[in-house]
């Protein structure tokens, strides 16, 4: 990473809100003087000097005890209060970053000015300076993902590819930013985000590589990698679903050229690569019926959490009741436990109340499809992140989910040809069409008594109930599922649709 190489006194250097002027060793918060001691001073002033780049432990302990032999642990102590004196860490903004076993690294951008004569405002000379990273700030907590999220922490780094998957909604770029952020100090030379659901065209996954990392915009994935060959750096890939072949590609290469390269990778399906190792996103956790004696023991579980949690930011006087706790499980149960959807539904408490958002979950697509006007458009809406999927599915593939709507509850293969199949639809295109929903995350697979079963999340199938029904065929599908479950009673056997 570019860093200040030298540093002249007369230089001001500016950060955040604040500002350090070197000629008078003065760090200030707009026109107000920061408290801070000298050893500090410092410690901030050679963090400054070299922004972007590990400054060593024992290079600031030189600097700062030139002529005396410290511990660490002085460091440490300076180093602390130096934080606390910036307010690092709060509201999402980090300045001062410890990484383990090489020492400090100012991360923040930081931008360049001389002094001038007394009383006289500096002049700007540089702009900002770059940054290990380039992560979003974080707005909100996150919620039942601490397990999860500890687990990936340490299975990164040793693993190279890691990819997220699982359906719209279930919080894969949520979890992937926050595995970042908690990693960004083991990496010397920075994590990056790529959001790839702005390319559309294989040819551009490359060209935002290169532009997220500063490269610019016209390198060839040969020239790509020897860029990063002896970079010690995270890549977060987000949202790769729809580029799976040219991903698959890119990062072959960028794994077999970089061996101090790791990436993360956010997918509704896998990207079935040798080195790829698929941690599956479940939903969050619901309570049983069993729990519903105590408000203390529902609100143990994450999804009953996240509602709440929610609601409390819209109403702050809200308070979880016994008498609501059968209505609070009914409605994560029915959201399948999908953070966006709880969200989603949360947001609208002010019109319906708990009761009456309950009873508005029978159209939950409907329900849904107002949100966050400042989340990107996949994550707006729960409809909108069904669309996502859906529009990029083969119209075969659209309309074997739009059928399987007529499937309340589990249901086997030979269920769907039975029900579904048809001269324009055979069963050989049914089967794979399923395996391609479920290597989407559109589709869930269980083991139940040793046999294969499949499942249709709630939300999803409201969402392809009214795509059916739009098509024209609902009637038709329900009275031909309607036959084949009669003809399992009277066959004697237990129905295939439990």
């Amino acid at each position: 990473m570019n860093s200040l190489t030298t540093f002249n006194h007369d230089e001001v250097l500016r950060f955040g809100p604040y500002e350090f002027n070197g000629r008078q060793r003065l760090i200030l918060r707009g026109d107000q003087p920061l408290a801070m001691g000298g050893r500090a001073l410092d410690i901030l002033q050679l963090l400054l000097q070299r922004a972007g780049s590990v400054v060593s432990k024992q290079t600031l302990i030189t600097h700062v005890w030139p002529s005396s032999v410290v511990e660490e642990a002085n460091l440490r102590v300076h180093i602390a209060a130096l934080r606390r004196a910036l307010g690092d860490g709060q509201n999402g903004q980090r300045y001062i970053v410890n990484v383990p076993q090489r020492g400090y690294c100012f991360i923040a951008p930081v931008q360049r000015a001389i002094a001038g004569p007394q009383g006289n405002p500096p002049t700007t000379v540089t702009g900002a300076l770059p940054i290990p990273h380039n992560l979003p700030a974080r707005l909100t907590s996150i919620i039942g993902r601490d397990g999860l999220v500890g687990s990936l922490v340490r299975q990164v780094p040793r693993r190279r590819l890691l990819s997220l998957t699982g359906p719209g909604g279930i919080g894969k770029t949520t979890v992937a930013l926050r595995v970042a952020e908690l990693l960004l100090e083991h990496y010397q030379d920075g994590v990056w985000l790529i959001d790839l659901s702005t390319s559309q065209a294989p040819q551009q996954v490359v060209v935002q590589l290169a532009r997220s990392l500063s490269l610019g915009a016209d390198l060839s994935l040969a020239a790509l990698c020897d860029a990063l060959q002896k970079h010690h750096v995270l890549l977060v890939l987000d949202n790769c679903e729809h580029l799976l072949d040219t991903c698959r590609e890119t990062i072959a290469a960028l794994l077999k050229a970089c061996p101090r390269l790791s990436i993360l990778a956010t997918s509704r399906a896998p990207l079935r690569l040798a080195e790829e190792f698929v941690q599956r996103l479940p939903g969050l956790a619901i309570p049983p019926v069993s729990a519903l004696q105590r408000v203390e023991d529902v609100m143990s579980y994450s999804a009953v959490q996240l509602l709440v949690g929610r609601i409390r930011a819209r109403q702050q006087w809200f308070t979880l009741r016994e008498q609501d706790l059968p209505i609070v499980r009914d409605i994560c149960r029915r959201l399948d436990g999908l953070p966006l959807a709880i969200e989603m539904a949360a947001a609208q408490i002010d019109a319906f109340a708990l009761v009456g958002l309950q009873a508005q979950l029978d159209n939950c697509v409907e329900l849904l499809s107002h949100g966050r006007r400042t989340a990107v458009a996949r994550h707006q809406s729960l409809k909108a992140a069904l669309d996502w999927s859906y529009q990029r599915l083969s119209a075969l593939e659209q309309t074997v989910l739009q059928r399987l709507a007529v499937f309340k509850v589990a249901f086997t293969l030979d269920a769907v040809i039975a029900v579904i199949s048809c001269a324009a639809l055979p069963p050989s295109a049914v089967r794979q069409a399923l395996e391609r929903l479920a290597d989407q995350s559109l589709l869930t697979v269980e083991q139940v008594h040793g046999s294969q079963r499949f499942r249709l999340l709630k939300t999803t199938r409201c969402y392809a109930v009214e795509r059916l029904e739009h098509s024209g065929e609902l009637r038709t599908l329900e009275q031909r599922h309607s036959r084949y479950l009669s003809r399992q009673r009277h066959a004697s056997s237990p129905p295939l649709t439990v």
